[in-house]
């Protein structure tokens, strides 16, 4: 199977999204992708129990993407090895009246992962500068200060809220959380073929909402919005990752494969050693355990 350089989807500079790949050729059948894919999440849920057992980080997995960019079933394919405590997965959806009675960032510190954990964000405290900017309409649901119309909502307003989102994870981070964001590049013409799928298959129906339609028709602003949050928060300590996602399969390896390698740089996360009147009385505790028989 081909090696992927996941350095090479990773964000250190300005990008364009129209010149990043929806789909990269693996070589490798589907079957082997999955076999590649169930060996690397194998590793990953082993390196979360020692993760646990260490206690000094937790881990903060971002996914975004539009709508069928796969991120529920990338969530259940790349943590189906994890012990179920050791994952926990939050999905934001429109904010409730009590989360708009705070701050926009309020229900996404409350959401983090604790210390020997991993916590998956399906769509993200990102979605204040996507949806919102697309719509800025929502953003007078918020009542801040200061904005009193949509035209009040200028350039500045947006750079502030990425400013905001980077002294956000800068925090997180200085105190633990080890921080990677994925965008699920999909292209157009697959998103349509997902959403047909959805409506010709009765099982998948239920998927389907007429507003997917409605957004759809706005791609070209949503891709401008995601190239510039991109652009505006890719940072060492929370960079950004584009991810092609037109073949679900090798989108949810090259996401396990990321998350694999770039943890494993963790070299302090160990086991922690026994304490010494422990270590030397463990022939004693095996005696007595075995006498039980």
């Amino acid at each position: 199977m081909k090696k992927i350089d996941h350095t090479q989807l990773k964000v250190t500079g300005n990008i364009k999204l129209k010149e990043k790949p929806t789909k990269i050729e693996m070589d490798a059948s589907e079957d082997k992708i999955k076999d590649e894919l169930k060996d690397v999440r194998k590793k990953l849920g082993d390196w979360q129990d020692v993760l646990y057992a260490h206690h000094k980080y937790s881990v903060l997995v971002c996914l975004q993407g539009m709508d069928t960019a796969g991120k529920d079933s990338l969530i259940r394919e790349v943590f189906k090895d994890f012990n179920s405590r050791g994952v926990v997965v939050h999905s934001f959806k429109t904010p409730s009246h009590k989360e708009l009675k705070h701050d926009y960032l309020w229900r996404h510190y409350l959401a983090l992962p604790e210390r020997g954990k991993f916590g998956v964000f399906n769509r993200t405290h990102y979605e204040n500068v996507l949806v919102t900017k697309v719509h800025p309409g929502y953003i007078m649901n918020e009542n801040i200060p200061g904005i009193n119309s949509i035209e009040d909502i200028d350039e500045n307003f947006w750079n502030q809220r990425f400013k905001q989102i980077r002294n956000f994870e800068e925090h997180i981070a200085q105190n633990g959380t080890i921080i990677f964001k994925f965008f699920l590049h999909l292209s157009k013409e697959e998103q349509r073929d997902r959403l047909l799928r959805r409506l010709n298959k009765p099982s998948k129906n239920w998927k389907f909402s007429p507003g997917d339609l409605k957004e759809r028709k706005l791609w070209d602003k949503y891709q401008d919005c995601y190239e510039a949050a991109i652009n505006k928060t890719s940072t060492e300590n929370a960079p950004w990752y584009i991810i092609p996602a037109d073949d679900k399969p090798t989108a949810r390896y090259l996401v396990a494969k990321i998350l694999k390698d770039e943890l494993s740089k963790y070299k302090e996360v160990q086991e922690p050693e026994l304490a010494p009147e422990i270590l030397e009385n463990l022939d004693q505790y095996k005696e007595e355990l075995n006498a039980e028989k």
